[in-house]
């Protein structure tokens, strides 16, 4: 996975269409949400209509305080994260898709495992660029590290629906094909995170040895485009590797 300085320097200058398909996307979510909140608080639903606000406030974060943010996300990731958490807390918990569509949790699984394998390959690209971290790997082991890094996550996110449940009593290990414990949910989670996560990784590994540029090389060349900072010392290093070259 190879990217040059000018690429990385022509990226701002393109036209972002993701960047307005994102904040479209933005105003869309929190238009239809804002229906539905009115409705929340003109029946006194106010606990819906807290978490309603919780999670409009968890999707505009990340477009509102994008300047203070230390590290810059491409929009595409920003929009595919943002559709992703409102489909699981909103549609999911709110309108209670999770009980209405019985593999609108699938789905969701599957998502996210395309998405944590995303950032698992954003995650090498950077360590591997930082001249602090000593870290040199093939696209074999990068994809084994980006599917990893997905399963290791969905992992986690399981432990912490189980505590919860033990804790605070609710109900995110929903009980499946007559299963009240909520083992087989736990199980079938993991093998669509797995799912999901793999097709990432080998979608990722095919494209770092072909010489096309995937959708996966253009996102991180506006990830660095958009923080040059984590970047500096790489540049610097092959600015010196070149000139002792000539």
């Amino acid at each position: 996975m190879t990217t040059t300085n000018s690429s990385a320097e022509r990226a701002p200058e393109e036209p972002d269409i993701a960047a307005r398909l994102h904040r479209w996307i933005v105003i869309a979510v929190v238009a239809f949400m804002s229906v539905d909140l009115a409705v929340f608080v003109y029946g006194g639903q106010w606990q819906t209509a807290f978490l309603t606000v919780a999670i409009m406030a968890v999707i505009l974060a990340p477009t509102l305080l994008r300047e203070r943010l230390p590290v810059k996300i491409p929009p595409e990731i920003q929009a595919l994260a943002l559709l992703f958490v409102f489909a699981a807390l909103f549609l999911g918990e709110v309108q209670r898709y999770y009980e209405r569509i019985a593999w609108w949790d699938q789905v969701l699984h599957v998502s996210s495992g395309l998405l944590l394998g995303i950032l698992g390959f954003l995650l090498v690209y950077v360590l591997n660029a930082n001249k602090r971290i000593e870290l040199h790997l093939r696209p074999r082991f990068v994809a084994l590290f980006a599917f990893l890094f997905a399963v290791s996550v969905g992992t986690l996110w399981e432990l912490f629906e189980f505590a919860m449940d033990s804790v605070f009593g609710t109900n995110m290990q929903k009980p499946m094909f007559g299963d009240p414990s909520g083992l087989t949910d736990t199980m079938w989670d993991l093998l669509v995170d797995m799912l999901g996560a793999a097709a990432i990784s080998f979608y990722g590994w095919w494209y770092m040895n072909d010489p096309a540029k995937s959708f996966i090389e253009r996102w991180i060349e506006k990830f660095i485009a958009r923080n040059p900072g984590l970047f500096k010392r790489d540049r610097r290093e092959r600015d010196r590797r070149a000139s002792d070259r000539g």
